[in-house]
């Protein structure tokens, strides 16, 4: 038997590897969470049906859920990116789960790769859903699938880095609180069921400039008007991806 087969080989794993590892522990415990669901499934949909069916907001012409569809499609990236994301490891950081997680091999800016990456997952479940119910009420998507992609990733990357920036830096209580609070101001003034059109023209180069009023844009211009690539509000959202996903890599804590 030759020397050493059996000897230990103590050491960390692959880096990717262990990004895959963690992203799929984060991915089955977001759906294993009922509270993540209802935010991040259940009540976007419950709006598209609810805006689509009501006469409650003025879309503009053509058939509500043609403008609907889109900026729900926006709100249910952020609802998980963001909210759902900015919650829960929130609390995790507060039971003392990260701060073991910082014991590990594990890098920082790993960790917050895994918990992107199983935010991506996630949504490919909210996607076809929303889609399957847009369809449904009458929905007729034009454009190519391409800058949807695109508009996605970039919007799933910009929401990540400020919900990780937020759960990293604040008490869980008041992230609890504050993510919540962003939530319903930007579900009201971020163009997902309220044009920007229908707010002072002052507001509307602010709130423009917005993460969630990009991505909804952007969303509705390619699949409402039939857009090929929106490159003002991709810049847009290039922008606050390197932003958040930065401040969160240099100032998130482990407890």
């Amino acid at each position: 038997m030759s020397a050493g087969t059996y000897t230990p080989r103590p050491g960390a794993a692959p880096l990717p590897r262990m990004i895959a590892a963690q992203a799929a522990l984060e991915t089955r415990m977001l759906l294993r969470n009922g509270e993540q669901l209802l935010l991040t499934v259940i009540i976007p949909a419950l709006l598209l049906v609810l805006f689509s069916a009501v006469d409650v907001v003025d879309t503009g012409a053509g058939e509500p859920v043609d403008f609907l569809t889109p900026g729900i499609l926006a709100l249910a990236v952020m609802s998980t990116a963001f909210t759902g994301q900015a919650i829960a490891t929130g609390f995790e950081r507060r039971y003392g789960v990260l701060k073991r997680l910082g014991a590990s091999p594990l890098p920082r800016w790993a960790l917050m790769a895994a918990k992107t990456l199983a935010v991506l997952v996630t949504e490919v479940f909210q996607v076809v859903l929303l889609t399957v119910i847009a369809f449904a009420l009458g929905w007729s998507p034009q454009g190519g699938p391409l800058p949807v992609l695109l508009l996605l990733v970039l919007g799933t990357a910009a929401f990540s880095g400020l919900g990780l920036l937020m759960a990293g830096t604040l008490k869980a209580e008041a992230t609890l609180a504050a993510a919540n609070l962003v939530f319903l101001l930007l579900l009201v003034g971020g163009g997902v069921v309220v044009p920007l059109d229908k707010f002072p023209e002052a507001a509307q180069s602010v709130l423009g400039l917005l993460p969630i009023a990009a991505l909804s844009d952007g969303l509705r211009d390619v699949l409402q008007h039939g857009a090929a690539t929106p490159w003002g509000d991709l810049g847009i959202l290039a922008v606050w991806a390197v932003l958040g996903l930065g401040a969160a890599a240099k100032f998130f804590r482990w407890e």
